[in-house]
């Protein structure tokens, strides 16, 4: 049996480093298990650093983010995701039910987990949407 292979969505990065996110807790329980094999992409390690030094909400200043990030990549488990399809390319399974501009990241994490024959691990469970009604599988809301 083949391990499955999770890609964290930025708002997991956040709850996992950030103590005082109210889903640190779960995220650390769910990140426990043993042999998970989980990773980030480009775009996931762009919305950490864009949200955890944005003065207004961050946390971390552009280098402990940066250092935060590598610590990351030197966890078990880990696994860095390379974007090589567009956007277009990626989304063109579900493109039908993108509806609104607050979905464009969703679907290309979406269409990366899928394209990879991955699972995409986030707390937003509107993304379900997008999953349906074939792709669930490719999708793990932890609550």
């Amino acid at each position: 049996m083949t391990n499955v292979r999770y890609l964290l969505d930025v708002n997991v990065l956040l709850a996992l480093v950030d103590t005082d996110h109210q889903h640190h807790s779960l995220v650390l329980r769910w990140m426990g298990s043993p042999g998970l094999d989980w990773g980030v992409c480009a775009f996931t390690e762009a919305g950490f650093l864009r949200v955890s030094t944005n003065p207004k909400v961050g946390f971390h200043r552009i280098e402990q983010a940066n250092a935060v990030l590598a610590d990351l990549a030197t966890r078990p488990g880990y696994r860095y995701w390379p974007i090589d399809s567009s956007w277009r390319t990626l989304t063109a399974p579900f493109i039908s039910r993108i509806f609104g501009h607050q979905q464009i990241n969703d679907a290309l994490l979406l269409g990366l987990a899928v394209k990879e024959n991955g699972v995409l691990v986030t707390l937003d469970k509107g993304i379900r949407y997008l999953a349906e009604p074939g792709l669930l599988g490719h999708l793990l809301v932890l609550q």
